[in-house]
């Protein structure tokens, strides 16, 4: 009699065999029983994504089992504190909602020398306040070219310069007992082409070069290259290089960067192997490298295609039943309608906010806050279950994201606004205060995005007090709309464009390490001296940090706009428990270089008696209210009678 099983049901039924006759594995205890929960409750999710994108294989049940096998392996050798720290976790999944949550983000070379070097900034870390520390890559690369170590040689060594996997795991470690948890890259759209993989594939192994989409000639390249666009032009034509032996294989990014064939299930299996050792090293957080990019198709912009939502919840569905713990943070620099698309319990239950980054950065360019009033009204609140990390600026360029059509709603034509905004960061604008330095610079076209660190971007390289006041301005979004603020480390005592970047092998062509300066230890030395640009940043953002904390309002993503009628005032309202008094907390936020008034008639549904959470001062609002040239507020009130 013919079986007329479900997929899924199939697949269970294949699986449960495998893991019946994989030897070595301890199936007593509590361990193996937690083990057998998950995977009943997860399995499911996971068999259906796999069936869905790999059916077409004749082979997809058996690597499907093997996948399984293999993350029982790595449950069974997941360190007992590690597994503590799943159970927790799973207590309380909305951990990284709370108002004291803090990120920093640094190259270890840079700010540290190597991972013993980190060690000894732990203590400021805990002063700043930080719980999340993302690590930029710091693994194995090619040397000196290595797109800032996004061009991965191997996931399981890390460089050299910087230490060991041991040191790594211990740092993790010490970091967890210290409340921060480790962040990391995971680089999984690409390898390097000194990766072992890559090295056999470029050496004619079949098996390997199923690992990437390589092509005996340029038929199939052509083919693609019709509907995909070019990434990085200045580094090579079209999507696709050619190897020594005369092949071509797809590299999105740079000519060293290859890209993995995800069509293949044993990619997928490979890449769960690595993502499941990185969780077992101790990182609790993956942040997932170029996501837009994870699946090709013929005919398409081979850009956030439904595979790669697919291939993020099987993955996510690997990590519930092995690593359950382990969360993932998504980086896709696309349209906002896009950007969004990832962030789910399901997918990435972290994501940039690349669009809230881009536009507090028009808005101060500007000096009219109507974009990013309308893209947190619009566009800021998340499912339940996730949460934006909120930044100044990264260890990347700035680009500007918003939608066109957005700005259109306001008369901005946005291809000449991207123009105007360029011209300003770079200081090509008459009256602009922005140091910054052109990235992928086309001067006929006037396209290019922006580099600098906040303070060269805000005009601190001048000296002016303008320079701090905007500086704690852009930070007071970011810590106050909701999410993980994430502080790129140095930038809180205001350190400055290192325009030497240029003379550091392997840096002089891209211009973005103008904002990744090494360690600014005078700075810091003057952090606590309030007669310093550094002190006075550093304490500001400390006062910011602490109200934020005493804040409940400010946890989860609960945002609500707030029209200010007057376009240089940002204004928004962040929610209490609705089942309390109704409070809330008034973020008003003024743009403008002179002062400006939001009148009484537009407070006029808010109770006259406020408090500044800032300044611990009562505010009067029954006349309107004042702000001063770069002065924000964040007044707790109520909704009048």
């Amino acid at each position: 009699m013919q079986d007329k099983a479900s997929p899924e049901e199939a697949a269970r039924r294949h699986v449960l065999a495998a893991l019946d006759a994989e030897a070595g594995l301890d199936r007593e205890g509590t361990a193996w029983e937690d083990f057998g929960l998950r995977f009943d409750l997860h399995f499911p999710d996971l068999a259906r994504l796999f069936h869905s994108l790999y059916r077409d294989r004749e082979d997809w049940l058996d690597q499907l089992g093997a996948l399984v096998v293999e993350c029982a392996r790595s449950w069974q050798d997941r360190p007992a504190e590690l597994k503590a720290l799943d159970a927790r976790r799973l207590a309380d999944p909305d951990w990284f909602q709370a108002g004291t949550m803090l990120g920093g983000v640094c190259y270890v070379d840079r700010y540290a020398g190597d991972l013993e070097g980190l060690r000894e900034r732990f203590p400021s870390f805990e002063e700043l306040g930080l719980t999340y520390l993302h690590l930029m890559p710091l693994f194995l690369a090619p040397e000196p070219n290595s797109d800032g170590g996004y061009a991965v040689s191997s996931y399981r060594e890390v460089n050299p310069r910087l230490g060991t996997m041991e040191q790594l795991r211990e740092v993790a470690s010490e970091l967890r007992e210290r409340g921060i948890s480790l962040v990391v890259d995971f680089i999984f759209n690409h390898t390097s082409n000194e990766h072992e993989w890559a090295q056999k594939a470029a050496a004619g192994d079949p098996e390997f070069s199923d690992y990437y989409w390589i092509f005996p000639d340029r038929t199939m390249p052509d083919a693609y290259e019709k509907t995909v666009r070019e990434i990085f032009p200045e580094d090579h034509p079209g999507s696709f290089v050619q190897i020594p032996d005369g092949r071509w294989v797809w590299a999105t990014f740079h000519t060293f960067q290859w890209d993995l064939n995800y069509s293949n299930p044993a990619v997928f299996r490979a890449m769960a192997r690595e993502m499941l050792f990185l969780a077992n090293q101790g990182v609790e957080i993956l942040r997932m490298d170029a996501v837009a990019f994870i699946w090709k198709q013929l005919g398409t912009s081979c850009e956030s295609l439904p595979q790669a939502h697919e291939l993020l919840r099987a993955f996510n569905a690997v990590c519930r039943i092995a690593a359950p713990s382990l969360l993932f943070k998504s980086e896709a620099i696309v349209h906002p309608d896009e950007v969004v698309q990832y962030i789910n319990p399901a997918e990435c239950q972290l994501s940039y906010n690349p669009l809230e980054m881009a536009l507090t950065w028009e808005a101060l360019a500007t000096r009219d806050a109507r974009l990013l009033s309308q893209a947190l009204e619009r566009r800021h609140n998340l499912p339940p279950g996730t949460a934006w990390v909120n930044y100044v600026r990264s260890h990347d360029d700035i680009g500007w994201t918003f939608a066109d059509e957005d700005a259109a709603e306001f008369g901005i034509n946005g291809f000449d606004h991207r123009r105007f905004l360029n011209s300003f960061y770079v200081n090509r604008f008459p009256g602009s205060f922005a140091r910054g330095v052109a990235f992928q610079d086309n001067p006929r076209t006037g396209d290019c995005r922006i580099s600098g660190t906040t303070a060269s971007l805000c005009g601190l390289e001048d000296g002016s007090p303008e320079a701090i006041r905007r500086i704690l301005l852009v930070h007071s979004i970011a810590i106050s709309t909701g999410g993980i603020p994430l502080i790129y480390l140095g930038d809180e005592v205001g350190q400055l464009n290192d325009y030497g970047y240029a003379d550091e092998p392997g840096h002089e062509a891209d211009s973005r390490w103008v904002h990744r300066p090494h360690y600014p230890a005078e700075r810091y030395a003057r952090r606590h001296d309030p007669e310093t640009p550094e002190g006075q940043i550093y304490e500001g953002l400390r006062r910011l940090l602490s109200a934020r904390a005493q804040t409940p309002e400010f946890e989860g993503n609960r945002l609500v706009g707030f029209h200010t009628n007057n376009a240089h005032v940002l204004g928004y309202q962040r929610l209490g428990d609705p089942d309390d008094d109704g409070g809330l907390v008034l973020v008003l936020a003024n743009f403008s270089d002179a002062p400006q008034h939001v009148a009484s008639a537009t407070l006029s549904g808010l109770a006259g008696d406020a408090v500044d959470l800032l300044s611990e001062r009562p505010v009067e609002l029954a006349d309107g209210l004042t702000l001063g040239p770069q002065e924000f507020v964040w007044l707790r009130t109520k909704y009048r009678g």
